[in-house]
């Protein structure tokens, strides 16, 4: 009888162990079911340098934020800076990793939405003025008024260290003069990386780039230093940013921008910190960027 019983105790905990189980198992599968039905969180970043050297960085961003957010996460190349605020603004991207004036476009743009970590560097991001050796400009500390009658380039038209800040400084240093009359040409390269190339080869005599990108350029050896060299140095302003849309909460739950931030600023992997020239990502938040907005509304940018 002893046996009996001890069989039929062990048949009726297998019983409930299996009524447990059943009951977990629609569960587990509603909840796969969610996590499968959560779209993907979609990001771009402006191109300030080469493609390739964009997709190798932000493809280690997606993997890193998927892996700590728990939902898919897609990176999109965009061709332009005006690109990238438009994929921005229509939704077809929730998150980007904006310049500081496409940042201050795109957040005018889509209301609730919120700028969440930046560089540490970006608190004092500088311009740097490059020229080519054939100019015999050399390095000063105040803004080189020798520039005057060179060919000059900026780097994309929305670009806050290669055309917003340096229009403004060289607003300031030719009062009542707009670029076109104080050079003997105007351009814009489009990137950073092909600013310092175009000054380097001639083809324009000054050109204004990312100092982030000046140094990461040095390190991949792109740089002739016999060629080209830094010839100024600008005040200190506020720059790149990541940004994200006011509506992820109701995609992917409340309290999702907070996750998100932590996240970005949780980053540590070398491997994604050295191919953006950043030590590491911290909080920031709209307000840091008023000075970019009133730089914007004094040069006629931004309304």
């Amino acid at each position: 009888m002893g046996s009996r019983l001890g069989t039929g105790r062990l048949g009726r905990l297998a019983l409930g162990a299996f009524a447990v189980l059943a009951a977990a198992a629609p569960a587990r599968a509603q909840e796969k079911v969610a996590q499968k039905a959560l779209p993907p969180l979609v990001f771009t970043g402006i191109p300030d340098q080469d493609e390739s050297r964009l997709t190798e960085r932000f493809g280690k961003v997606a993997a890193s934020l998927e892996a700590k957010l728990g939902v898919p996460v897609r990176y999109i190349p965009v061709k332009s800076y005006p690109a990238a605020v438009t994929a921005f603004t229509n939704g077809q991207v929730q998150l980007a990793w904006f310049g500081g004036f496409t940042g201050v476009q795109a957040r005018k743009a889509v209301p609730g939405a919120q700028a969440i970590a930046q560089g540490a560097e970006e608190a004092a991001f500088k311009t740097y003025l490059v020229a080519n050796a054939a100019t015999g400009l050399k390095p000063e500390t105040h803004f080189p008024k020798d520039v005057a009658g060179q060919t000059f380039t900026f780097g994309a038209r929305a670009s806050t260290s290669g055309r917003l800040m340096p229009e403004y400084f060289i607003r300031q240093a030719f009062p009542a003069k707009a670029p076109e009359q104080v050079f003997a040409r105007v351009g814009f390269s489009g990137d950073h990386s092909r600013t310092i190339q175009l000054v380097q080869s001639g083809a324009f005599a000054v050109g204004a780039v990312d100092y982030l990108v000046w140094d990461l350029d040095t390190k991949a050896g792109k740089l002739d230093r016999h060629a080209v060299s830094v010839i100024w140095e600008s005040p200190a302003f506020p720059d790149y940013q990541w940004t994200v849309r006011g509506d992820v909460e109701q995609t992917y739950g409340a309290g999702f921008t907070d996750r998100l931030r932590a996240a970005v600023t949780g980053i540590t992997d070398p491997a994604i910190l050295e191919p953006f020239g950043r030590s590491t990502f911290i909080p920031v938040t709209n307000a840091a960027y008023e000075p970019l907005v009133e730089v914007g509304r004094s040069t006629g940018f931004l309304d």
